[in-house]
């Protein structure tokens, strides 16, 4: 993996400015190339093929060409050999000149045939003319600027993999009233969306061409087919085929490789499989936290005996409120934009040590998304079988169910919530009482929200809604909230994470698996546990699903207190009083100090907001 970053005009002073801030992503060397219309920087992680053969910019063998690529296509060994029968040549064992070949052979079309995470520009000296692309699950990020008048009569074009360096441009750093509005309810913003006015993530699954002054922007990948498969073995079967390769695949690679390993079904499915496919011994990696409440080190107490299970050489990252308060900054500057979940303390200091000893990692990200391992999901399931229930059903059973139930789970509130966007909100959402408390009324529109989730994520029309809710998932949560933390919190030490269960393939399969076979009864992810069930020890397989969570809500009221006091203030921003009412901020956050209401989540959002906007937009990014 490395940083990308590139423009529609010739500046080798900005360029190599914009290489110095994402020079983290890539410490193993840097380049840029240069011409009248184009200025292309990449900094380099070597991962495959070691040599500067594999260096980048890298050119066509007619040098018509000039690619910048972060990421791995996992494949590039079966492409080349294909591209070598219709008679392309190679300098270089790298999977970079594999898509320089193959955009040479099928055009935009080379997509369909990569398989991997990556975000790539291809520079056409020909006709002036850029082909920008993102893997299909988003897992690599790609940043846009597009102005299509500029004073100067000439469109302008900025891209990068991190937002930070689209700032050494002179560009206005306004918040995005829309993405000031979803972040404080989902806690993330969703793509194409930034918390800047004028830049952009391009969508997972999309391409950019820029010609003519004139910028276009499709999909390329689509899944349509949500048929359910009929013969339930036969999904198992495919599921352990896809599975197996995928961690084969990904396996490939000429540094060293270890596995995040928290204590889950899925990252212990993939320490089986890497077991099984290789000799070496296996590094793995887990992050613990240093307190006395249970809770917190559950899974990294499995990890430990998972390691011992599966014979590894396992290091352990002990993480405390005092590491949370002293690198909360640091991450911040690493995120680009807020994205307000306290685990990724944690994953950034698990990352920095981890980077020690390999640059490859395996991850287990995407198996709850996939395969139903999410509470809401059980819950929105019983939401739609009371929501098929005749009239006089739901009088007799299912009315004095909800009575019953209120007391118990506030979730069977949204049993009357019909809108499919609507209803995912509900669950991913936080209370609209709490925001009305802190965000001022000229800011406060939670229309947009609706209206953004029902248009990206709910216009198909799909009978199983769990289904469609775990689809919803994977184009939004996942890439823009999950994905981006695993991403930026490696990449911020020159640490490569892969993802086998995002195959796009078993996505895909996923979404052809009836809901009834991923969830049964309490049993959730049911399908992938039984499919891969010689891979999952007896006391793993026995465990309820737990979030990763962090003792976040504590280190407030101890070890961060000063800090977020500090952060919360009106002092810290001046001018954000337009905002904010800061009277309510103090009162939450002295109810929580004070333990009489729980604001954790919007406390954490509002401090990860106020430091994002001094770095940012205040003081501008150092």
């Amino acid at each position: 993996m490395c940083g990308i970053n590139g423009f529609n005009f010739s500046n080798e002073e900005l360029i190599r400015k914009m290489n110095a801030k994402v020079k983290h992503r890539g410490p193993d060397g840097d380049g840029v190339f240069v011409c009248g219309d184009a200025s292309l920087g990449h900094t380099r992680l070597s991962i495959i093929d070691l040599s500067e053969k594999a260096s980048q910019p890298m050119f066509s063998r007619d040098e018509s060409l000039v690619l910048v690529f972060n990421g791995e296509i996992y494949n590039f060994q079966e492409i080349r050999d294909e591209l070598r029968k219709k008679g392309h040549q190679f300098r270089s064992n790298s999977d970079s000149e594999v898509i320089l070949n193959s955009y040479i052979e099928y055009g935009v079309d080379c997509l369909q045939k990569f398989n991997g995470i990556f975000a790539f520009a291809i520079f056409d000296k020909k006709d002036n003319s850029f082909f920008i692309a993102r893997d299909r699950i988003g897992i690599k990020p790609l940043y846009y600027y597009w102005d299509p008048s500029t004073s100067s009569g000439r469109a302008k074009l900025v891209f990068s993999s991190e937002i930070k360096a689209i700032l050494e441009h002179n560009i206005e750093r306004k918040i995005n009233k829309g993405a000031l509005n979803i972040y404080f309810r989902t806690l993330y913003v969703p793509a194409p969306l930034t918390m800047f006015e004028g830049i952009n993530k391009l969508e997972p699954a999309s391409y950019l061409i820029y010609k003519n002054n004139k910028l276009e922007q499709k999909k390329y990948w689509q899944p349509s087919d949500f048929t359910d498969i009929a013969n339930r073995s036969e999904a198992m079967a495919k599921i352990k085929e896809l599975m197996k390769d995928s961690v084969r695949l990904q396996l490939i690679s000429d540094r060293p490789v270890g596995i995040f390993l928290s204590g889950g079904i899925d990252s212990t499915v993939i320490t089986g499989l890497v077991s099984e496919l290789t000799n070496d011994k296996i590094k793995t990696f887990s992050a613990n936290y240093d307190i006395k409440v249970n809770k917190f080190n559950i899974d990294a107490d499995l990890a430990v005996r998972t390691s011992k299970y599966y014979q590894t050489e396992h290091q352990e990252v002990l993480v405390t409120g005092k590491d949370a308060r002293d690198n909360f900054q640091k991450v911040i500057w690493n995120m680009d934009e807020p994205v307000a979940n306290a685990t990724q303390i944690a994953t950034y200091l698990l990352s920095k040590e981890t980077s020690r000893e390999v640059a490859v990692v395996l991850g287990g990200d995407g198996g709850d998304e996939l395969f139903g391992g999410y509470e809401r999901y059980k819950l929105s399931g019983l939401i739609s079988q009371y929501q098929k229930m005749p009239e006089i059903l739901k009088k007799i059973v299912g009315e004095p169910a909800i009575n019953f139930l209120k007391t118990k789970n506030k979730s069977i509130e949204k049993l009357r919530l019909i809108g499919k966007a609507d209803r995912y909100l509900s669950f991913m959402s936080q209370e609209e009482k709490n925001i009305s408390l802190f965000l001022k009324n000229e800011y406060n529109d939670k229309s947009i929200v609706g209206r953004f989730y029902e248009e990206k994520y709910f216009s198909e029309d799909m009978k199983d809604y769990e289904k469609q809710f775990m689809w919803a998932d994977i184009r939004s949560w996942l890439p823009n909230e999950s994905l981006i933390r695993s991403d930026k919190m490696s990449m911020a030490f020159g640490l490569e994470q892969r993802v086998p269960i995002l195959d796009h393939r078993l996505v895909e399969l996923s979404l052809k698996i009836p809901t009834k076979w991923k969830i049964k009864g309490k049993n959730s992810k049911a399908i992938f546990k039984e499919a891969m069930k010689e891979y999952i020890p007896e006391y793993i397989m026995n465990q309820p699903k737990r979030g990763w969570t962090s003792p976040a809500s504590g280190w407030l009221r101890a070890e961060m207190k000063d800090l977020a006091y500090e952060t919360l203030s009106p002092k810290y921003n001046p001018g954000m009083e337009e905002f904010f009412d800061f009277d309510n901020i103090k009162l939450m956050f002295d109810n929580h100090i004070e333990k009489k209401e729980y604001n954790m989540n919007l406390l954490w959002a509002l401090i990860t907001f106020q430091m994002w906007y001094r770095h940012f937009i205040k003081e501008k990014s150092t």
